[in-house]
């Protein structure tokens, strides 16, 4: 069995370094939930008060948006690795559109938020929804790079099999900042 390798022929994708820097990005935001509840415990009327405020609507579509992201990364993936190149470039295309709509919708809500007056400066839960929203929203375009680079990669007859774990490890980045939103997304506008 070697390095990776689970059973015989399956393997995990990516690099393992990728994934260390994946856990570490996850116990990073672990960290910021943690404190969010803590807080949230402490005035949980003024933090149910300002959720209510919030365009639930924008953090739905957003929701969808990148789940609909994610699957077309995983297509992309498939068609690199069975050649289908063609597939995976219009594949990336749309998950780095999908990326910009994220971005776009957030803006947008930040906008609306604070034309309301509901700033970080208002109260703790704001503070925090700018603050996990924002460091999200930056891994997002991050991603978008991310996916730019896996496009340059769809133009190439033969991908190594390095070249493709680096590609893998840039579709498991691509996923985590989507499994990020999933928890942030009722964390921030559902949960009372």
């Amino acid at each position: 069995m070697t390095a990776g390798t689970t059973t015989a022929g399956r393997r995990i994708p990516g690099e393992q370094g990728t994934w260390v820097f994946l856990l570490g990005d996850m116990l990073v935001f672990a960290a910021f939930f943690a404190t969010f509840m803590v807080e949230r415990s402490k005035a949980p009327e003024v933090f149910d008060a300002a959720r209510k405020t919030l365009h639930v609507n924008i953090g739905l579509v957003n929701t969808l948006v990148l789940l609909t992201s994610s699957l077309f990364v995983v297509a992309a993936i498939g068609g690199l690795r069975t050649g289908a190149r063609a597939i995976a470039a219009r594949a990336l295309v749309i998950a780095a559109g999908c990326g910009v709509v994220f971005v776009a919708l957030k803006v947008t809500e930040y906008v609306l938020l604070v034309r309301d007056g509901h700033t970080a400066g208002v109260n703790h839960f704001y503070l925090y929804y700018f603050i996990l929203t924002g460091l999200h929203m930056l891994h997002v375009c991050i991603g978008i790079v991310v996916l730019a680079a896996m496009m340059t990669q769809t133009r190439r007859t033969e991908l190594s099999a390095t070249r493709l774990a680096v590609i893998e490890g840039g579709g498991c980045f691509w996923h985590l900042v989507d499994l990020l939103w999933i928890v942030l997304f009722p964390l921030l506008y559902l949960v009372s």
